[in-house]
């Protein structure tokens, strides 16, 4: 074996493959791919990418780069923050192929184990936040901030969408990230933000709600109860992004009576992972259930009567409600929601109000050292924040260099002021470091540490001290031993089906292996331990990594540009949409407002379309399955003044290389629009053919889909798009890269899940172009061989022109009713039964 990795990858053996070909009819895999994809599509040459590694070279190589990431003391703050995950859930769960490979928890019956612990999360979240109802993640906080703006757009009463009330006041000391994804996202929805002081705001402004931070991004406690009367009494909402772990100390959202409260959950035992991933939460109040994003996890019945788990409420979702829906959230962040619901639960209350009150000891500590020092700490209260003015005649820029000489990082403003956040991992020996840094530059003697002073709760305002109890489930009380907790995590697995245990036939929803060496980097040091905002000489490893990552995915689409930022799949549809937003803007063609979406789509395209501002107009599908090209022409000439794009998914989401894809383009081509091509289905184009080569403009790729990346359970995923080169210079930017770019991001972080890029990259360098080829067509190859296995028996519902199926195809199970009395929902529930992931169901 040349290639041990990809034979290793791939699961066809030397001895299954005549077997499978002459099932199938062919005399080689060539013939096949000739038959199925057509020819003008298939790529003249190979990928130009590196030569494969083996797994022993890639880890060796990717040891070299984490090399290169500087691990420092941390107390930038602004959103991320150093913590400590509890081995036996680094070990048990994040390490645990039964936890990382699952699936999204569709299937109930073999899902109760995740869904048990999403609940937990749920749970977790409604106790900290005091609101009633709360969902199983978000992507991130600052796209939450975004989420909240959509949900408290639509709960406008009537009179206020009769009058146009469009504004939101959003407090001007809130994370600048999150300031950047609402001027993102408010922009194509029409809403105006009003940036000011919340404690100078008067209401004489109509807004329909409003975005406040607790504690600010300062560092600063504020007292927002007043605030909160007002608005409701002005007919505004009130959102609250609200740090997770100071919420265990202060009075919860809901208790002040915020309507919502989002954030991150980064703090409850994720890495810091140069940004992501982490699960962001979301919580109201139970009457806004029908307008909450994102999946909600409800406790239902079984066949039997007894209590059993499913998801709540889909009706509201994008694969049902589609360009109506109110959010296009579909993968989210359900592992790391997972972990830190464990975290939760391993600690306890007591444990985490130990934890919070340590973080917040640290800071007093640090401000009283500073203080005497000559230096005046300008937050009346905190919990872990300062905000540092130096003395007369010192500068921000002498203390920076004299900190980053120690490995200390902290947070400059441009006013000259010095911010400083502790968290889990601050110790006596770091803020001792710290302080030397100031002695240095102030000229003064560091002041002895009093690390066992009992300060807690000091500087918290007293009004504001949370008196009641959260996280008062047994959940919580019940598994604060290691051994109690592996027994509880073990108990949980044990009810669901994942890759460890047999395939998950998803079509387009590709289940792959997630291969060891390539998930061995996410638990070392120097990958989990980085800043979004470390200096950037602190992070080369990860720059490089990206950077050649990005030069891969640009090669396999035939593509000029690419950003990783977008954390989804669906984040990656919008953004690709804003991009070609952008676009038409900047050559006076902003008008342009269509999308064609064929009726096949997912759910996720009209969603995507509708909040990046455009309207929908469905084309229809012909009786084979395919766009039908005379209903697609005749609406794109129809609406050629002000066609913006077409969103198209090829192979189709029927499993056919669609014979008329290049014509396609050139239609909506010759009538002013551009083409996004949906990548959900790369795994079956990679090496033969490409969107750039087919004739599209942008595409986006599911890393955890084609790519080799965990789908744990439903999330973290990674949505990078690719573009042609006239829409390079309009991918977003990011506030922290480029302050000055009009182009703002699509998530908080400025590369979004960082963290687990090296799984991909990984699995790039370990397959190389020829083991990647191999892998599409071992998938065309396995889906056709199904077809012809069961065919007999069910039929296939679409075969493209010469009889053939893609990388998936879509079993007929309609004949099964009337001679077995049996339907679709009956064989996936017997194939459960048998130990197998149910398929897509319609």
């Amino acid at each position: 074996m040349a290639n041990q990795f990809s034979a290793r990858h791939i699961g066809i053996t030397e001895r299954d493959l005549p077997k499978m070909l002459e099932t199938v009819g062919v005399k080689s895999v060539d013939e096949l791919i000739d038959q199925t994809i057509p020819a003008n599509i298939r790529l003249p040459k190979p990928m130009n990418l590196p030569t494969a590694m083996t797994e022993q070279e890639f880890l060796n190589h990717v040891h070299e780069l984490a090399k290169k990431n500087v691990i420092a003391d941390n107390f930038i703050g602004l959103g991320y923050y150093g913590t400590i995950t509890p081995a036996v859930i680094l070990r048990n769960v994040f390490e645990n192929p039964v936890w990382y490979t699952s699936y999204t928890p569709y299937q109930a019956e073999i899902s109760q184990g995740r869904l048990e612990a999403l609940l937990n999360f749920q749970t977790m979240i409604s106790d900290l936040t005091g609101l009633k109802l709360a969902n199983c993640s978000l992507l991130d906080e600052a796209t939450s901030a975004a989420e909240a703006m959509t949900m408290m757009y639509a709960l406008r009463s009537r009179d206020q969408q009769k009058a146009g009330i469009n504004k939101l006041f959003v407090d001007e000391k809130i994370f600048r990230q999150t300031k950047d994804v609402l001027a993102t996202r408010s922009m194509p929805q029409g809403i105006e933000l009003v940036y000011g002081d919340f404690d100078k705001f008067d209401f004489s402004t109509p807004i329909f709600g409003a975005i406040l931070q607790y504690p600010n991004a300062e560092g600063t406690i504020a007292d927002y109860r007043a605030f909160v009367e007002k608005a409701h009494a002005a007919g505004a909402k009130v959102a609250v992004a609200a740090d997770i772990m100071s919420l265990v100390l202060l009075t919860p959202p809901g208790e002040f009576g915020a309507d919502i409260a989002f954030g991150s959950t980064q703090r409850f035992g994720m890495p810091l992972y140069f940004g992501g991933p982490s699960a962001a939460y979301f919580a109201s109040h139970e009457e806004n259930k029908r307008f909450m994003p994102g999946r909600l996890v409800g406790i239902s019945k079984d066949v039997n009567g007894k209590p059993a788990l499913r998801l709540a409420l889909q009706s509201r979702e994008q694969h049902i409600k589609r360009e109506k829906a109110l959010s296009n959230i579909c993968t989210a962040q359900a592992l790391p929601a997972i972990m830190s619901g464990f975290y939760a639960a391993y600690h306890g209350n007591d444990g985490l109000r130990k934890i919070a009150g340590d973080i917040h000891k640290k800071a007093v500590i640090i401000a009283a050292a500073l203080t005497e020092m000559g230096c005046k700490q300008l937050n009346e209260t905190y919990f872990d924040t300062l905000r540092i003015e130096l003395p007369a005649g010192k500068c921000a820029k002498d203390i920076r260099k004299a900190a980053e000489a120690r490995l200390v990082n902290l947070c400059y403003y441009e006013n000259g002021t010095i911010g400083i956040s502790t968290d889990e991992t601050t110790t006596c020996e770091s803020v001792a470091k710290l302080l030397s840094a100031f002695a240095e530059v102030l000229g003064v003697a560091t002041p002895a540490l009093k690390c066992s002073c009992c300060c807690e709760g000091v500087a918290l305002p007293k009004e504001l001290v949370r008196t009641s109890k959260a996280l008062n489930h047994e959940i919580f009380e019940k598994y604060h031993t290691e051994t109690e907790m592996m027994r509880y995590i073990k108990t949980l697995d044990r009810k669901d089906i994942s890759l460890a245990h047999s395939m998950i036939s998803l079509g387009s929803c590709t289940m792959k292996l997630n291969a060891a060496a390539e998930l061995l980097p996410l638990s070392w040091p120097e990958f989990t331990g980085i800043h979004p905002f470390a200096p950037e000489s602190q992070c080369q490893g990860y720059k490089e990594l990206i950077k050649n990552l990005e030069s891969y995915l640009i090669e396999i689409t035939g593509f000029a540009g690419c950003t990783l930022q977008p954390n989804s799949g669906a984040a990656g549809e919008y953004t690709g949409l804003m991009t070609i937003r952008r676009y038409q803007k900047s050559i006076g063609q902003g008008h342009r407002n269509i999308i064609l979406i064929p009726a096949s789509a997912h759910g996720t395209n009209p969603a995507s379309a509708v909040q990046a501002g455009f309207n929908v107009v469905v084309t229809a599908c012909d009786e084979n399955g395919n766009v039908d090209v005379a209903d697609l022409k005749a609406k794109a000439e129809a609406n050629r003044d002000n066609l913006a794009a077409l969103m198209i998914t090829y192979p189709s989401t029927h499993g056919i290389f669609e014979p008329a894809i290049v014509d396609i383009c050139n239609i909506i081509h010759e009538n002013g629009g551009q083409v996004y091509m949906d990548g959900a289905n790369m795994n079956g184009q990679v090496g033969l053919t490409s969107p750039g080569f087919i004739g599209a403009d942008v595409c986006h790729l599911n890393l955890h889909k084609t790519f080799a990346s965990p789908h744990g359970g439903g999330g973290p995923g990674v949505g990078p798009i690719c573009v042609a080169k006239h829409l390079v210079e309009f991918l977003p930017s990011h506030s922290h890269i480029n302050p000055d770019s009009p182009y703002t991001a699509v998530a908080a972080s400025p590369w979004g899940s960082a963290g687990i890029l090296p799984i991909t990259y990984g699995y790039i360098r370990m397959m190389g172009p020829d083991g990647l080829a191999e892998a599409t067509k071992t998938a065309i190859l396995s889906a056709n061989y199904l077809t012809k296995r069961l065919e007999k028996a069910y039929g296939i519902v679409y075969t493209g022109a010469t009889g053939r199926v893609g990388h998936e195809m879509i079993l007929d199970c309609r004949d099964l009713k009337a001679y077995a009395k049996v339907d679709e929902s009956d064989v996936g529930k017997r194939m459960m039964d048998f130990g197998f992931h149910a398929p897509t169901l319609p």
